[in-house]
């Protein structure tokens, strides 16, 4: 445990889990995304649905969807900012069933048109986890350079993926696999130790039974 898990994070309030976790959440997903996005559409649950607008949850998503962090003075006006520069969003609650009462589900296009699916919570003091992405489960907390591949659940598929990694002498810090049901749609979450070459991302991407590759680079634009 360190001083920030006891105090929380250097950020624009009121409040950790409902304001800096939600800014982190946004990041996090604009970065998975790839692209600066075009259109957002935010479904919040639980807490976040019920108490989020009175926290600011609202404008600190879309803050963190324009690339803000939890410092940044300008959260309080993230909607007008969206606005001149041309980003759509709009709000609705859901429940998303047994999850974190601070979670959110994110609809994202790019303006190069690509398409992301996020869903997430905010643990407290600004700490958050991924909890899927485009359906498929996933659990990661953005601290690493993270790879995350989509691909059919066949053999060869896992070792493709760490070869590459060793040959780039990147090292794993964590792994995780998921799958649907067995021969169906799998996922590697991969955190590394390093980033990850954008031509060794482009080389998986042209694998077969690869369906998707998804990288957060935690390098600044």
């Amino acid at each position: 445990m360190n001083i920030f898990d006891i105090v929380g994070p250097v950020m624009v309030g009121p409040s950790s889990s409902h304001t800096a976790g939600a800014v982190r959440i946004g990041y996090i997903s604009r970065k998975l995304l790839g692209e600066e996005i075009s259109d957002a559409q935010i479904i919040l649950h639980g807490s976040f649905a019920l108490t989020g607008k009175g926290h600011g949850t609202d404008k600190a998503l879309v803050a963190g969807l324009l690339g803000m962090k939890a410092d940044d003075i300008r959260i309080p006006d993230s909607f007008d900012i969206a606005t001149e520069q041309g980003m759509t969003f709009s709000f609705e609650t859901a429940d998303l069933g047994e999850v974190h009462p601070n979670t959110v589900l994110l609809r994202l296009t790019g303006r190069k048109k690509r398409k992301l699916e996020v869903t997430a919570s905010s643990l407290g003091g600004g700490r958050i986890q991924v909890n899927s992405l485009d359906g498929l489960t996933v659990n990661f907390c953005g601290d690493y350079p993270t790879l995350i591949v989509h691909n059919q659940d066949q053999p060869g598929h896992v070792a493709e993926v760490t070869s590459m990694l060793s040959h780039k002498s990147i090292n794993i810090a964590t792994m995780q696999l998921f799958r649907s049901q067995r021969g169906a749609d799998a996922v590697m979450v991969i955190e590394c130790d390093q980033e990850i070459p954008e031509e060794s991302l482009a080389w998986l991407m042209h694998l077969e039974g690869i369906n998707k590759v998804t990288y957060l680079s935690l390098k600044e634009a």
